[in-house]
């Protein structure tokens, strides 16, 4: 990413930025490619700010079509159906993201995420992948790991008013300030199958409930067949029965993992859009710091419920049994 200086006019129209963050930041930036899979009202949130903040390109992956659930939060989605009639959520996005910043390669890419080989995803600056399933974010994961060059990885998820945001920047070097000086640091993120499989008994107490009620119902939509959301209330019991043998398995008490919680993250599948621009904003800032290298990163999960209006970050790696 480290090429071509800026243009006369994205000088110009990135005037604003490049006092922030100086123009090896911006040039960063430009020169990125992000591959984006799931698009509802977060990941929404999400491509606008990062199409604004005048990254290369994007590339959008949802082959799903546009229902009455996408309308709730996907803001890019157009309320007349004749303009989204027989088009993808992906295609949809596409051109309404062009209108934010011509100067951004808005592009749709078909097919199914999981399938594409390893090569693939060479490409790429950064990966997002919003709503995915167990086995495709750990799938993904793997294989933009085994690449020779560092793709940042990273999974977003929101249920009802709660959100969750994974990061992989793998050994990543950055800078920051520490009083008048800058100080170069380094920071080891773990695999997101490493970081779903931490045994529990060790976290902390004080760790976001989210962190275990993400994967009950991961395990839960896995074992089941579902796909993201395609759960209700009637699915109550076995998703309780699904956190007892975790936590079982993980010797800590089912007290760990609040009813309460499971119960909403279920039968609240439709999007909160409040929460979907909190989420969604604080995922492409993250975003822009990997790529910029500019400030420190979140590692390696967010959490952010509306009920109480709280954002916290959790580092959930094996240190925790070592």
């Amino acid at each position: 990413m480290d090429g071509e200086e800026l243009t006369e006019q994205e000088t110009a129209l990135y005037d604003r930025q490049i006092r922030v963050w100086g123009a090896n930041a911006q040039r960063r930036l430009t020169k990125s490619h992000i591959l984006v899979c799931g698009i509802k009202g977060t990941v929404a949130e999400f491509c606008k700010n990062i199409v604004l903040a005048g990254v290369g390109s994007v590339t959008l992956m949802d082959d799903s079509l546009v229902n009455e659930e996408s309308l709730n939060a996907n803001f890019l989605i157009p309320p007349d159906e004749n303009a989204y009639r027989g088009k993808t959520v992906a295609e949809i996005c596409c051109d309404s993201l062009k209108d934010f910043n011509p100067m951004v390669l808005v592009s749709v890419e078909k097919g199914d995420l999981s399938a594409r080989s390893t090569e693939f995803f060479e490409k790429f600056d950064v990966v997002v992948i919003g709503y995915g399933s167990l086995a495709t974010k750990k799938a993904v994961n793997e294989k933009c790991r085994k690449l020779s060059k560092r793709v940042a990885f990273y999974t977003v998820d929101c249920r009802d008013s709660c959100g969750e945001i994974f990061v992989d920047l793998q050994d990543y070097k950055y800078t920051k300030k520490k009083l008048e000086e800058k100080v170069d640091c380094e920071l080891n993120f773990p695999s997101f199958q490493e970081a779903v499989s931490v045994p529990w008994k060790p976290i902390p107490r004080r760790t976001a409930k989210l962190y275990f009620a993400m994967r009950v119902i991961e395990v839960f939509e896995e074992n089941e067949g579902r796909k993201h959301g395609e759960c209700s209330l009637l699915d109550l019991p076995t998703v309780l029965e699904i956190k007892k043998k975790l936590c079982e398995a993980n010797s800590v008490s089912e007290g760990h993992v609040p009813d309460s919680l499971l119960e909403r993250l279920i039968t609240g599948t439709i999007e909160f859009p409040p929460a979907c621009a909190i989420v969604g904003g604080i995922l492409a800032q993250e975003v822009i710091k990997a790529v910029s290298g500019k400030g420190e990163p979140l590692k390696n999960f967010f959490y952010y419920d509306a009920q109480d209006g709280k954002g916290v970050m959790e580092d959930i790696s094996n240190s925790f049994t070592s």
